[in-house]
């Protein structure tokens, strides 16, 4: 498997962490040194392993946040 390169430009926010110190978090990312991409998955406290996660364009993230502000979440 080839090595993916990865760049965590910004941290927006951690959503949670787990006992063993893993964390899921929002990032904004350039993976494989392409345009950045928010990025929401775990990580490893040292930031060398990751969990599976998903990619959002800047669009894709607004059009997220415009569904989450008019659906009630119970």
């Amino acid at each position: 498997m080839a090595d993916i390169k990865y760049e965590i430009l910004e941290t927006i926010g951690v959503l949670s962490e787990s006992p063993k110190g893993w964390t899921k978090e929002l990032n904004l990312i350039s993976w494989n040194g392409r345009n950045p991409k928010y990025d929401l998955r775990d990580w490893a406290p040292d930031k060398e392993k990751m969990g599976k996660g998903v990619t959002l364009s800047k669009e894709e993230l607004q059009q997220l946040k415009e569904i989450l502000l008019t659906k009630e979440i119970s």
